[in-house]
């Protein structure tokens, strides 16, 4: 699972909240080491959001496994037409979540026009009365957050919750996105398992994956620390399947909209638990 920050970073963000739910370890599934790479297209803007074209590529890589923890690189470039300029950003995320031992490390650059915007680098870890988070960049800091999820973690349980026929669940999660010092509420919609209709360009890309099952699934994440009508910051839609690879993507940044479709999809040799 990822949640590119590219609005929070570009443009701001918006307040939100709702009560929170207590965190659950989900049941253990089977998810294969791959890399996604997604063609970028702007599907719609507001005015408001002052863009007149956008394109570009995002770059997914998920490896490891339960006992010796699981790494994500993701690297999501665009480029963006504002009518009187363009201007280019590349945001590029490492982690490293160990579910066993609640732990969780992460590193976020992103640049515009080739130039380093901003870094934020932390580790986190589960705690008993919550998440310590203990940051580096942009500055050296120590945080208590409220009690969360880590992001594969996260995944797991959406998983978990489709295999049962759960339709919708809310969790709170921490994926040291953004400036790393907060935690995020989420809602997450889940459909009924679907198989691909006849023509499905998508689908085609998922290559083994193309004639089997997904579940439709639609995640919004809202601020955790706002009063009044829960507005989700950014909204994610995309069709998964069992084993954690995800197509057919739609990001709602709230003032412009991108859809992202299934370029090339390698799936590697999974590492067995020694």
């Amino acid at each position: 699972m990822f949640r590119a920050s590219f609005a929070a970073i570009v443009f701001g963000s918006a307040a939100a909240a709702f009560g929170p739910a207590a965190p659950a370890r989900a049941a253990p599934a089977t998810l294969v080491p791959h890399r996604a790479v997604y063609d970028l297209e702007l599907k719609d803007a507001s005015e408001r959001s002052g863009i007149a074209g956008m394109y570009g590529r995002m770059v997914y890589e998920f490896n490891g496994n339960a006992c010796e923890g699981y790494t994500v690189s993701f690297r999501f470039v665009t480029q963006i037409n504002t009518g009187e300029e363009t201007r280019l950003t590349d945001q590029q995320t490492t982690t490293y979540e160990d579910l066993e031992n609640g732990s969780f490390r992460f590193l976020t650059r992103s640049f515009t026009d080739e130039k380093l915007d901003k870094e934020v680098r932390g580790s986190a870890r589960d705690e008993e009365q919550g998440v310590s988070v203990d940051l580096q960049a942009p500055a050296a800091r120590q945080l208590e957050l409220a009690q969360s999820q880590f992001p594969t973690e996260h995944m797991l349980e959406v998983i978990s919750r489709a295999k049962k026929g759960d339709r919708f669940f809310e969790a709170r999660l921490f994926d040291g996105s953004d400036t790393g010092d907060k935690t995020l509420l989420t809602t997450t919609v889940l459909g009924k398992a679907e198989m691909p209709d006849a023509g499905d360009t998508d689908a085609s890309k998922a290559g083994a994956l193309s004639k089997q099952s997904f579940w439709p699934v639609s995640i919004a994440y809202y601020n955790d620390d706002a009063t009044g009508d829960a507005t989700p910051i950014y909204r994610m839609a995309f069709k998964l399947y069992e084993n954690g690879v995800t197509r057919d993507l739609t990001m709602d940044y709230g003032d412009f909209v991108l859809s992202g479709k299934l370029a090339n999809l390698e799936v590697f040799k999974a590492e067995e638990c020694k």
